[in-house]
């Protein structure tokens, strides 16, 4: 069957990556950012997918949580925002549709640090945060749905995301401008690289799961000093890296034990060197298209969240 894949949030960092990707591979894709589909509107959701034909969703809107700034404080209604987008979606789906919906590590409740979290955990504590709540409430309506997956992303760095504030882009462009890393309190996290994302799906897509919601993570975490340090290792340039607060802050990391059986065992994960160095390598081309001045200022380092 060839499949014509609707990816919401087309204009987001995962969404446009995923846009861009599986178009070049030779899908038919229809990304759609919200000028081109308003999600809340049910009848409009039907009848994009009725003209278009499509037969696979990858739903990657989202309103609120970290992975917007967090400081964006103008979505009133956070929970029944992102369920209604789901819900309109999931009553288009048909039998011969599949569809892949992005969770979050949120799901798990971040108000205490995660270590290496299975998927056995979930539901032992709800989350205490508006985006966290409703991504779990959709997590729950998938584990009854015959042609849903939740996948769960806890950290994700490539191409695209916000240098103005995502910790590994920020520090390469900063690194690159001769500034020093600021780290506002260290912490362990589970960075997975696009290429490897983009790889995952895409197995997915062709191979969907068994497990019905699983966490995407690479097997390896990392702090955020020893990303600094990978950062200097990698440039001529070596950024004093400075750390404002002593300690650890909550941990947040998940167990990729489930993730490995779906992928068969022989999925090599990049190094975060390997993986650094080729973002490393993009803004390096890229840097006369980006805001320096809004780097150079620094003023987003209050919103560099590490938990």
């Amino acid at each position: 069957m060839n499949l014509n894949i609707l990816i919401t949030g087309a204009g987001g960092f995962i969404g446009k990556n995923l846009t861009e990707h599986f178009s070049n591979v030779g899908y038919n894709v229809f990304g759609a950012g919200h000028k081109d589909l308003e999600l809340l509107d049910e009848q409009a959701v039907k009848s994009y997918i009725e003209k278009n034909k499509i037969n696979f969703i990858i739903h990657c809107a989202a309103t609120g949580g970290s992975r917007l700034t967090g400081y964006d404080k103008d979505k009133n209604d956070v929970v029944n925002a992102n369920l209604q987008m789901f819900k309109n979606l999931q009553k288009c789906l048909t039998s011969q549709m599949r569809m892949i919906s992005f969770g979050s590590g949120a799901e798990y409740d971040k108000s205490r640090g995660l270590a290496k979290i299975s998927e056995a955990d979930f539901g032992k504590l709800v989350p205490q945060d508006d985006y966290g709540y409703a991504k779990y409430l959709i997590s729950k309506e998938i584990e009854h749905a015959g042609n849903i997956t939740c996948l769960r992303i806890f950290g994700l760095y490539g191409k695209y995301e916000d240098y103005r504030f995502k910790f590994i882009s920020n520090a390469i462009v900063k690194n690159l401008l001769k500034m020093p890393i600021v780290i506002n309190q260290n912490v362990v996290f589970d960075y997975l690289f696009l290429e490897d994302f983009l790889h995952i799906i895409e197995t997915f897509i062709k191979n969907p799961p068994k497990q019905k919601c699983l966490n995407i993570t690479p097997t390896e975490s990392v702090d955020l000093v020893k990303i600094a340090n990978i950062i200097n290792e990698i440039s001529e340039f070596k950024s004093e890296i400075i750390v404002k607060n002593e300690g650890l802050n909550n941990e947040y990391t998940a167990s990729n034990k489930n993730l490995l059986k779906e992928l068969g065992g022989a999925f090599k994960f990049a190094t975060y060197k390997q993986g650094i160095e080729k973002l490393y390598n993009y803004y390096k081309e890229n840097l006369d298209n980006l805001d320096l001045e809004i780097v150079k200022q620094d003023k987003y380092i209050k919103h560099c969240k590490t938990k």
